[in-house]
C-alpha cells in the first residue's frame, strides 16, 4: 500500500472507513438488504409470517399442542402450562388476522394464505373443542381473560376467515370458551379492555353481550388518559409498551363497533382515532435506522409488537401527515427484522424464545413464557393491505431517525390537543 502523503489523507481516509463500517454493521445487525422493494419487503414479511405461524397452527391441527410446544419461562416460574397454548393461539392470530382475512387465490401468497387460514379455523377448533386433548383453559386464574381477549380480537380482525367460516359446531364452542372468562374480574389497569373486547366480539357474533363489561373498559381510559395521545396503565401512566400491546388498539378497535350507539362514544371515538394517530408518530420516531429502539419497562420480550401502535395506523390509514406509508413500512421491517433474526431467537424446531435480541431469559417476567412472545406478531398488521396501497408500493423512504441524523431540515413536532 502506498504510504500516505498527509495527515490530512489519513484522517479523510479514516473518517470513510467508519462510516462505511458504520453503515455496515448497521445494514447487517437488522440484516436489511441494501435495497429492498416493497415487494421485496412484502414477500419477506409473509415468510416471518408463516415462520411464526406454522409450529402454533400445525402442531394445533394435529391436535398435538400441548405434547409439542415447548414452555420456556423466566427462571424459577412453572405454573405457566395452564395458560401458554391459548396465549400462543390468540396472539398469533391477532396479528395474521387482517392478512389472513384477504382470503385466498392462485398466487403464491394467495395459495400460502388459504393454507394458513384453514390451520388457523382447524387450530380455533383443537384449542375450543371440550373433547379436544388441547382444549384450552378460557376460565381457571387469571390469565385465560387476557388471550380470551387476543383470540376475540383477531376474529375481530378476520370476520370472513376466522369466524363466518368456522363451522356451527366450532362457533358454538368459540362462544362457550369466551362466555366462560366472564367471571374473572379485571384489574384497575389494561385489563379492562380485554373484557371488553371479548363482549364486543360476542356483540358482534350476535351474542347477548354484557354491557358492563364493555363500557368500564372504555370509560376507565376516558379518565386514564393523560395526554398526548397516551394512556396511563390505570390511574398512573408507566413507561413501557403497553399503550401498543394492548391499550391504543383494543380501545380503537372497541369504539369502531359501538362508536354511533350514543353521541359521547361518537366524540370520543374521533379522539382516539385522533390519538392513535399521535402514538404512531411517537413510535416511528423511535425506531433507529439498524432497527432497535428503546428497551423500556415490561414485556420486552414480546418484541416487535411493541410497535403495534405504528402497525395499526398503517393498516387503518391513520398515519400522521409527516410518516408516509412507505416510510412507516421501512421503519417496521427494520425492526421485525432486527428483533426476529437475532441468533437464538427460535429453537431447533421453530419455536420463540424469550428475549429481545436473541435469548435472554432473564428479560421475561414471571408471566412470560413461550406463547406469550407470539404477541411479537401484531407489528404484522399492515399485510392486511393489498399489495397495490401504496404502504407496499411506493419506493422505500426514509424515516424519521435518518432525516433528522443527516441533516435534513424537517418541521418541529408538537404534542396534540386533546382532553378527556
Amino acid at each position: 500500500m502506498a504510504h500516505m502523503k498527509t495527515r490530512r489523507d489519513f484522517v479523510k481516509l479514516a473518517t470513510t472507513a467508519a462510516l462505511l463500517g458504520a453503515a455496515r454493521s448497521s445494514s447487517s445487525a437488522a440484516n436489511i438488504p441494501a435495497s429492498s422493494t416493497g415487494g421485496d419487503d412484502r414477500a419477506y414479511w409473509c415468510r416471518t409470517a408463516a415462520r411464526l405461524a406454522d409450529p402454533v397452527l400445525g402442531a394445533l391441527a394435529q391436535r398435538k399442542l400441548k405434547t409439542t410446544m415447548p414452555i420456556e419461562t423466566a427462571p424459577n416460574v412453572r405454573d405457566r402450562a395452564s395458560y401458554t397454548h391459548l396465549e400462543a393461539l390468540g396472539r398469533l392470530l391477532a396479528g395474521l388476522a387482517p392478512w389472513l382475512e384477504l382470503g385466498g387465490d392462485d398466487s403464491p401468497e394467495g395459495r400460502e394464505r388459504g393454507r394458513l387460514a384453514t390451520l388457523a379455523r382447524a387450530a380455533i377448533d383443537a384449542g375450543t373443542d371440550p373433547t379436544s386433548p388441547d382444549f384450552m383453559n378460557f376460565s381457571r386464574g387469571s390469565q385465560p381473560l387476557v388471550d380470551a381477549a387476543f383470540l376475540a380480537q383477531a376474529m375481530l380482525r378476520a370476520p370472513n376467515e376466522l369466524w363466518k367460516k368456522l363451522e356451527p359446531r366450532v362457533q358454538a364452542n368459540v362462544v362457550a370458551a369466551l362466555k366462560s372468562s366472564r367471571p374473572i374480574q379485571p384489574g384497575e389497569n389494561n385489563w379492562k379492555l380485554f373484557a371488553t373486547t371479548v363482549e364486543v366480539f360476542l356483540h358482534r357474533a350476535g351474542e347477548k353481550r354484557d354491557d358492563a363489561r364493555l363500557f368500564e373498559g372504555i370509560v376507565k381510559h376516558r379518565e386514564w388518559y393523560v395526554g398526548d395521545g397516551l394512556y396511563g396503565d390505570g390511574p398512573e401512566f408507566h413507561w413501557d409498551y403497553y399503550n401498543a400491546f394492548v391499550i391504543q388498539p383494543m380501545l380503537f378497535e372497541a369504539l369502531e363497533v359501538v362508536g354511533d350507539e350514543a353521541p359521547e362514544w361518537k366524540s370520543l371515538r374521533e379522539k382516539v382515532r385522533e390519538r392513535l394517530t399521535r402514538f404512531a408518530a411517537i413510535e416511528e420516531r423511535l425506531i433507529t435506522p439498524d432497527g432497535s429502539y428503546p428497551v423500556i419497562g415490561r414485556s420486552v420480550a414480546y418484541r416487535c409488537g411493541a410497535f403495534q401502535g405504528l402497525a395499526l395506523a398503517a393498516l387503518r390509514h391513520r398515519l400522521p401527515a409527516a410518516v408516509s406509508p412507505a416510510q412507516a413500512r421501512v421503519a417496521l421491517t427494520s425492526v421485525i427484522r432486527r428483533t426476529l433474526e437475532a441468533p437464538d431467537t427460535f429453537d431447533a424446531n421453530g419455536w420463540l424464545r424469550i428475549g429481545v435480541a436473541g435469548h435472554q431469559p432473564g428479560l421475561g417476567e414471571s408471566y412470560v413464557s413461550t406463547g406469550s412472545l407470539y404477541l411479537c406478531s401484531v407489528a404484522l398488521l399492515p399485510l392486511g393491505l393489498a399489495a397495490s396501497d401504496a404502504f407496499w408500493s411506493a419506493p422505500a423512504a426514509k424515516t424519521s431517525w435518518e432525516k433528522i441524523w443527516s441533516g435534513a431540515d424537517l418541521p418541529s413536532d408538537h404534542a396534540i390537543k386533546s382532553p378527556r
